[in-house]
């Protein structure tokens, strides 16, 4: 499994919304987004941190249903 970099909750956004995620709300710091598709919903809330720790990430990443593989294509 490749390494999963530390960036920024703008820069987590940017490549979500490449993969099909849109931006929904925000409320403070945290910004939710949701991807429509034929069998449904998904969505993932993404922290507005300046550096957004690697382990937060990887959840975010399982609660959007994107691999690690395909989010580090995105970027």
């Amino acid at each position: 499994m490749p390494k999963l970099p530390r960036i920024s909750g703008k820069e987590i956004i940017r490549i979500l919304e490449r993969l099909g995620f849109i931006v929904i709300r925000q409320k403070g710091s945290h910004v939710v987004l949701k991807k429509f598709n034929d069998s449904g919903a998904v969505g993932c809330t993404v922290p507005l941190h300046d550096i957004v720790a690697v382990g937060t990430l990887a959840g975010l990443l399982k609660q959007a249903k994107i691999s690690h593989s395909e989010f580090l294509d995105a970027m």
